[in-house]
């Protein structure tokens, strides 16, 4: 029965915000190159065409990266800066139950990071999640649930296999991004907060808010001050007079 509880309670959370990221653009560094499918049928834009019923290398709902690369970069732009609650990855599993270090893909899969940020590079991102727990024999399901409270127009999803570095036993050789769906939740427009994104940011003036309490987290052009409550031209000589 607790399963069971668990189950619906996930349902229920995932369903509360809308998949902002599905079917925007998508980019991958190094896309799969082989000649056996067609690279239509792998490419960065399937990782949120909104499909996840097969998650194989020829079902045609995975972006496939290339073999033997020391990292892997795949990201989806959200066409502007977004609030996020969180993130859903579904990876490539090839319908096998992934059992111990006999498993080659949860090889390529551990050791990744999310980032969300407001360009293409993590280096101006904050960084949502970078897996240093799971093993081959802890990482068995095929998809992890991330949250991630913060405001960002790109989801960046990054490895690394980089030469000179000593990485665990149970980690694949080279870097992969074998991502089947990546649905990233939360808020359609800006100044809007809560689980259906319904309630205005209770600052008028700001720009973005915490999507679960509201509290302003940048404010809209011309504005300053904690509340927004300060025009720019107001701000400036109140920060004058206080460092005179």
């Amino acid at each position: 029965m607790s399963a069971l509880i668990v189950i619906l309670g996930f349902i229920t959370l995932s369903k509360a915000y809308e998949n902002i990221a599905l079917r925007k653009p998508t980019y991958q560094q190094y896309p799969y190159t082989g000649t056996e499918i067609s690279p239509s049928l792998i490419d960065s834009s399937k990782a949120v065409d909104g499909l996840r019923s097969n998650l194989t290398f020829w079902g045609g709902q995975c972006a496939i990266s290339a073999d033997n690369k020391t990292t892997a970069t795949w990201w989806v732009n959200l066409n502007c800066i977004l609030s996020i609650h969180h993130i859903m990855i579904y990876y490539r599993t090839d319908w096998n139950r992934w059992v111990g270090a006999s498993y080659g893909l949860i090889a390529r899969f551990l050791g990744f990071s999310l980032y969300v940020s407001n360009t293409t590079h993590i280096s101006d991102g904050v960084l949502c999640f970078k897996d240093t727990n799971f093993t081959t024999l802890t990482l068995y399901d095929g998809f992890l649930n991330i949250n991630c409270p913060v405001h960002g127009q790109y989801v960046i999803y990054y490895n690394e296999r980089l030469a000179g570095v000593t990485y665990p036993t149970d980690y694949s050789i080279y870097a992969y991004s074998e991502l089947c769906e990546v649905e990233v939740f939360g808020c359609p427009a800006t100044g809007f907060y809560g689980s259906n994104c319904s309630i205005p940011c209770p600052d008028p003036n700001c720009r973005y808010c915490d999507i679960e309490t509201g509290a302003c987290q940048g404010c809209k052009p011309g504005y300053q001050g904690h509340h927004c409550e300060l025009g720019l031209h107001r701000y400036v000589l109140n920060h004058m007079r206080i460092t005179i």
